[in-house]
């Protein structure tokens, strides 16, 4: 029994960690099987965002907007895991990130930018959507309403 606790704390510490080392900012993950990991652990549905961080305007528009601010973030920090999946044009990234980000992108056909994904803990979408209008408390609305279905 005193092993088990052990493991698990061992567990929630490592998960911790990958969590931290794998964050983009602001809660953001890039580290799309950590986040799985730990939207799976928290029970909570993940929000990916494929983004052109520094190229997109309706993505650069969104992130300022609604993903900057205190609303999204206070309701995202309680209820989701994040993920940011980047396609920079100006920015480096590392060969596994692009990797990634890439082989995520063929396998939900994200086919322009912002694509914003809910998927449910275990990994199975929920809906695709994108930028909407009226700020972060309508966007919360909105992922609210989309994981209420």
């Amino acid at each position: 029994m005193k092993f088990q606790k052990t493991l698990s704390l061992f567990c929630v510490v490592v998960l911790g960690l990958a969590a931290s080392a794998s964050a983009a900012g602001d809660g953001w993950m890039t580290d799309f099987e950590a986040a799985q990991v730990k939207a799976k652990a928290e029970n909570k549905p993940m929000l990916l965002d494929f983004t052109g961080s520094d190229w997109c305007g309706w993505c650069i528009k969104l992130d300022k907007e609604v993903f900057g601010e205190a609303a999204f973030k206070d309701y995202a920090a309680a209820e989701l895991v994040l993920v940011e999946l980047d396609f920079p044009r100006g920015k480096g990234q590392s060969a596994e990130l692009k990797a990634q980000n890439e082989a995520l992108a063929k396998q939900y056909g994200v086919r322009g930018f912002p694509t914003i994904l809910v998927l449910s803990p275990d990994g199975e979408l929920i809906e695709k959507t994108g930028y909407q209008r009226g700020g972060p408390e309508a966007y919360v609305e909105h992922i609210k309403g989309i994981l209420a279905k």
